[in-house]
């Protein structure tokens, strides 16, 4: 059964067929309607559909309202006018658009077949203009309610959102992604879903396709990978509060012969962890040091750490970061104590 695309029910007409030119002729022809796309804080690549409109992936624009393109010599200023994130497709409104501008002829990716030549250009790493790739199609793929289309044509960080092309140069696809644990395994969204949106029709998913593709493949979902940020930077904070119980550690070290009474035992990791405790350590006198006043700083240097690991713990905890993962990560730089979490 072929597969069916949004956009190419039965009724709508097909692109009319063009003739196929050489590699060069078609790559040639289609540059100076690439987009590089600079939203001030990434960049990304886009591709002209009409001398006032741009097409890009949704995550190339994501959370901006305007952004600044250059194609083809010429500098514009644009701005999202419509963005699906289900389909990772956006829709940049060009001003001042040049009726000059070359644009790229959409068609659609119900016709690809295995083994099809086909070509990606883009801004590889958001810098490097005309940065051409080839190769064939591998398959279409369906990835929550999205059509994509796998290619063995490298897609590298800033091609996101340029075009991928048919040997006649019309566009069946728009570089979305690729699986960095692979060779050869890259993805477009099928050029149907960008026609689709433009028509006002969108697919209503809750995953995004890079989060349904990495579902289908066996890898993690994006919020496991969220999990996983998290943890990574509560491991980060716990790494640098570990560091400064080890400067209360050598103070204690040097004056709780001296100025504590006694201790209680608190099963933690280190043996200050009393100051946490009401009334769990006793205070020393000594003609020889003021006990007291070491005491209270050192309260106040816990207290600041206990300040640090709560906030810590709690950033941890809204990115979903396992309780135990948390334990072990303390653990890990004897920082655990069972009091953080009461």
């Amino acid at each position: 059964m072929p597969t069916r695309v949004p956009g190419n029910e039965a009724g709508d007409a097909a692109p009319a067929p063009v003739s196929a030119g050489s590699i060069e002729d078609v790559v040639g022809a289609a540059l100076p309607a690439i987009a590089s796309i600079d939203t001030g804080t990434g960049r990304g690549s886009g591709f002209f559909v009409r001398p006032d409109l741009v097409v890009t992936n949704n995550h190339v624009v994501e959370g901006q309202s305007s952004v600044n393109l250059r194609a083809g010599g010429a500098r514009y200023t644009a701005r999202v006018v419509s963005a699906s994130p289900s389909v990772d497709v956006a829709l940049l409104q060009v001003y001042n658009a040049n009726p000059q501008q070359a644009t790229l002829r959409m068609g659609t990716a119900a016709n690809a077949r295995p083994g099809e030549e086909v070509i990606a250009i883009g801004y590889a790493l958001g810098t490097l203009s005309n940065t051409v790739t080839r190769g064939i199609v591998s398959a279409l793929r369906q990835a929550g309610g999205v059509t994509l289309i796998q290619t063995d044509a490298a897609i590298n960080p800033g091609n996101s959102g340029g075009p991928l092309l048919d040997r006649s140069g019309t566009v069946i696809g728009i570089n979305s992604m690729s699986n960095t644990g692979a060779q050869g395994l890259s993805f477009a969204i099928a050029i149907d879903h960008a026609t689709a949106l433009m028509s006002g029709h969108t697919v209503a998913s809750t995953q995004t396709p890079l989060e349904a593709l990495r579902q289908a493949t066996g890898g993690p979902s994006e919020s496991e990978s969220a999990r996983d940020r998290g943890a990574a930077r509560f491991e980060q904070a716990v790494q640098v509060i570990a560091r400064a119980g080890d400067q209360v550690d050598a103070s204690w070290q040097r004056n709780s012969k001296l100025c504590v009474a006694s201790a209680v035992s608190t099963g933690g990791d280190r043996p200050w962890f009393a100051l946490y405790v009401a009334n769990g350590v006793k205070t020393a006198v000594s003609n020889q040091y003021d006990c007291f006043g070491w005491i209270d700083d050192m309260k106040s240097s816990a207290n600041q750490i206990k300040e640090r690991m709560d906030q810590a713990v709690e950033a941890a905890r809204r990115d979903d970061v396992y309780p135990g993962t948390i334990r072990d990560i303390r653990r890990k730089h004897r920082m655990e104590w069972a009091g953080w979490d009461r």
